[in-house]
């Protein structure tokens, strides 16, 4: 990290202003500061500018704003003819924030090929905050009461911050990301960020935009009310009750 400016934030002010993110580096593509903290606050002003925090557990908080932006419009998932036929198969069920412990605690397991994770506890405990506070919300899919599938992310008005997402099953984020997106576009939000661009990304239909058209986005959208939390589906998405976990299906309280 030596000979790089960047910006630091002082924790002890979580209502302060971020940076400029056209200030933002461009190797590493993105990087605009360091610092500060996790509050919901911040973490809300920081995604109000298009700023997300990434980095290890061992480093202090960094802060990004990368150029282009990687973003999946909810009117536009490509859909495979292969995967067409696991969606319709329908041997599965899907929520929305019913488990956003279990989901968040999967994206951060150790992955196929790397020992390691990004995803710490500080950032664990910010992002549960967040949830628990209507601003983080989750989709879960399962199979046979087991958890295989899921994603979270930040909603500010009618945009949809993806953060990270997970697989258990083969195609099982794919499904959380598919039918989060159908769901998304029935209320109106146009993109789903996806941050940086990914393979996996790109086959599901996303595209990068320059920083200044996804900030503009940004700046459209941020006023419009967010549905209320905690989410539901308001499409006939699959919830097979043998698929649920015991806990919501049908009949119990939060059904």
């Amino acid at each position: 990290m030596s000979g790089l400016r960047l910006y630091w934030l002082d924790p002890n002010q979580p209502g302060s202003d971020f940076p400029d993110p056209a200030l933002a580096l461009d190797e590493p593509n993105g990087l605009l500061a360091m610092g500060g903290d996790l509050s919901p606050e911040r973490l809300r002003r920081a995604y109000a500018s298009g700023i997300f925090p990434w980095y290890n557990p061992d480093e202090s908080i960094l802060w990004w704003c990368p150029n282009p932006r990687t973003v999946l419009p909810t009117n536009r998932i490509h859909i495979s003819r292969r995967f067409r036929r696991t969606l319709d198969k329908a041997d599965y069920a899907v929520t929305l924030d019913q488990d956003f412990a279990g989901v968040i605690a999967c994206c951060a397991g150790e992955r196929r090929g790397n020992p390691g994770t990004w995803l710490g506890p500080e950032m664990r405990a910010a992002y549960t905050q967040l949830h628990a506070e209507g601003d983080a919300h989750s989709i879960e899919v399962w199979r046979e009461g087991r958890l295989i599938g899921g994603l979270y992310g930040l909603a500010q008005g009618r945009m949809f911050y993806g953060e990270s997402m997970f697989s258990r099953d083969r195609d099982a984020s794919k499904i959380a990301l598919a039918w989060l997106a159908r769901q998304l576009r029935a209320w109106d939000f146009p993109l789903i960020d996806g941050q940086v661009g990914s393979g996996h990304l790109y086959r599901m239909g996303a595209i990068d935009l320059p920083r200044r058209d996804f900030l503009r986005i940004i700046e459209a959208t941020r006023g419009q009310a967010a549905p209320a939390s905690p989410w539901r589906f308001e499409l006939a998405a699959p919830q097979a009750a043998a698929h649920l976990p015991a806990a919501a299906r049908p009949g119990c309280d939060d059904i």
